[in-house]
C-alpha cells in the first residue's frame, strides 16, 4: 500500500515486518562478527560487547512490536 503526500510515494510501514528483518540481520550478521573475532586477532574478545548489546536492542524491538503495541490498543 502506498500513500502519495506531496508528491512523494511512502510505503506502507509494517512493523512486525521490520521486526523481523531486525531479527534476521542480527542473526546472520552475528556469526560473521565472531568469525572476524577468531580469524584475527583472539587475545580479547570484542564480541562480547557487540553481541549482547544488539541482542537487547533486538529483544526491545519485540517489546515494541508484540508486546507493548497490543497493550496500547486494548
Amino acid at each position: 500500500m502506498t500513500k502519495s503526500t506531496n508528491g512523494y510515494k511512502t510505503a506502507h510501514i509494517n512493523p512486525k515486518k521490520g521486526f523481523r528483518i531486525h531479527l534476521l540481520v542480527f542473526l546472520l550478521v552475528t556469526p560473521i562478527i565472531w568469525l572476524v573475532w577468531y580469524v584475527t586477532d583472539r587475545t580479547y574478545p570484542w564480541p562480547l560487547w557487540s553481541t549482547p548489546a544488539w541482542a537487547i536492542g533486538v529483544l526491545f524491538h519485540y517489546l515494541g512490536v508484540y508486546v507493548f503495541r497490543q497493550s496500547a490498543n486494548k
